[in-house]
C-alpha cells in the first residue's frame, strides 16, 4: 500500500518533519512493506523554513535579530536560487514572548531578516506569516526598514498610540525591485470584528478589556499608513505583519497552497492509496487555511481517501466530514493526555501503528 504522511507541526511538541516521521515509525511496526512518501507540512508558521528546506533545498543563512520583547534571538534566511524564504516566527513567534503580552511585543526581528535577504541578492522574498506573538500592525518590521514616524514603531503595538504620520519611503525603497510574497494560514482584516486584534490577540496575552482600545490604536496606525490596505484579506495576518508587508506592494498566498505547491503534493496524492494528515487540535478552525483541511482538499481532488491523527479531535463525524476527512484518531483518546504530553513522538507513533491496523491493507 502507498501512503502519503503530510502533517503540519503538533505545537509545542512536535515539529513536521518529527510528526511524520513519528507516523512513519509507527505506521511500519504493523505494515513494514507499506510504501511511505513522507511530506511533512506548513500553513505558512512555525516551520515553514524547514519544510521548503527539505523540498527545495537551498542554503540556510544564519542570523540573530532582536525576538519580539528585544533579546535577541537565533534565526535564518533560506536562499533558494534567486528567492529567499523568511520564517516570521522564528524573529517574534508567540513562544519567544516570554507570557509577556502582545500589545508590546515587536516585528522589528522580521524586518531584519527581510533586509538580510535583500542583502543577500534576494530578487523575490516569500514570508511566512503564522505564530506570531505580536500584534503591532507590522509597525516594527516598517522601521526596521527605514520607515519613520512621529511614534516609535519598534515598541509595539500599544506604543503605536496617537500616530498620525508614517513616512514609508526609506522601507520602500530598500525593496524596491525585490517581488514580495506573504504566505498566511489567515484571511483576516487589520482591524475590525474580525481584525487580527480581536480575533487573536487574547490567544497572544492582550488582556480582553484591552482589545477595543488595542484595535482602536491600529485603526489610527492604518489611518497613518492607508486605510485600504488594512482592509485586505491576510493583513490581520501574524498581528498585522501582513499588512506591512502589503504596504511594500507584497502579494498574498495561502501557505498551505504555496507550500503543497512547493512539495509537489497533489501529484504524490495522486500516487498514494491513503493520505494521512494531522495536527496539534483538530478543529472546525482548521478549515481556515490550516495544513489537515488542504491536504484532505488535495486527497478529495484525487480521489483518495483522508485520515487525520491529531493530539485532540474536537469535532464531531459531521464536522469530521465536512473538513473533508474519512477519519481522526486522537493521541489523548487513544493513549492518555499523560503519555501524549510526556512522550508526543512515541504517543504519536502508537496511535499511527493503530491506525495502520485499520487503513493498510
Amino acid at each position: 500500500m502507498r501512503v502519503l504522511v503530510a502533517p503540519d507541526k503538533f505545537a509545542g511538541t512536535l515539529t513536521a518533519v518529527e510528526a511524520a516521521q513519528a507516523i512513519a515509525t509507527g505506521w511500519r511496526r504493523h505494515a513494514p512493506g507499506d510504501q511511505l512518501d513522507l511530506a511533512p507540512m506548513s500553513d505558512g508558521g512555525p516551520g515553514f523554513l524547514d519544510v521548503l528546506h527539505a523540498a527545495r533545498g537551498g542554503d540556510l543563512l544564519a542570523a540573530t535579530v532582536p525576538g519580539p520583547v528585544g533579546a535577541p534571538v537565533p534565526a535564518a534566511v533560506l536562499m533558494a536560487g534567486g528567492t529567499a524564504y523568511v520564517e516570521a516566527a522564528q524573529a517574534c513567534g508567540v513562544h519567544l514572548t516570554g507570557g509577556r503580552g502582545g500589545a508590546e511585543a515587536t516585528s522589528a526581528g522580521v524586518g531584519d531578516l527581510v533586509a538580510a535577504a535583500v542583502d543577500a541578492g534576494a530578487r523575490r522574498i516569500v514570508v511566512g506569516l503564522g505564530g506570531s506573538g505580536t500584534n503591532d500592525g507590522g509597525a516594527g518590521l516598517l522601521g526596521a526598514l527605514g520607515a519613520t514616524a512621529d511614534r516609535p514603531l519598534d515598541r509595539g503595538g500599544a506604543a503605536l498610540e496617537g500616530v498620525t504620520t508614517v513616512d514609508l519611503a526609506p522601507a520602500r525603497r530598500l525593496t524596491a525591485g525585490v517581488e514580495l510574497v506573504i504566505a498566511t494560514d489567515v484571511d483576516s482584516p487589520l482591524t475590525g470584528l474580525f481584525g487580527a486584534t480581536k480575533t487573536f490577540g487574547p490567544q497572544k496575552g492582550v488582556a480582553e478589556a484591552d482589545l477595543p482600545h488595542l484595535d482602536a490604536v491600529l485603526e489610527g496606525f492604518a489611518a497613518a499608513t492607508d486605510r485600504r490596505t488594512a482592509l485586505e484579506a491576510g493583513a490581520g495576518a501574524a498581528g498585522g505583519l501582513g499588512h506591512a508587508l502589503m504596504l511594500l506592494g507584497a502579494t498574498r498566498v495561502p501557505g498551505v497552497e504555496y507550500v503543497a505547491e512547493a512539495v509537489g503534493l497533489a501529484g504524490r496524492a495522486r500516487a498514494a492509496d491513503l493520505v494521512v494528515t494531522g495536527e496539534g487540535a483538530f478543529d472546525f478552525s482548521s478549515r481556515a487555511g490550516k495544513v489537515p483541511y488542504g491536504v484532505a482538499a488535495l486527497a478529495s481532488a484525487a480521489l483518495r481517501p483522508c485520515v487525520a491523527i491529531a493530539g485532540r479531535v474536537l469535532v464531531g463525524s459531521r464536522e469530521m466530514r465536512a473538513l473533508g476527512m474519512d477519519a481522526a484518531y486522537a493521541l489523548v483518546d487513544l493513549v492518555g493526555e499523560e503519555r501524549a504530553l510526556a512522550d508526543p513522538s512515541g504517543a504519536l507513533a502508537d496511535t499511527a501503528e493503530r491506525v495502520a491496523r485499520t487503513w493498510s491493507r
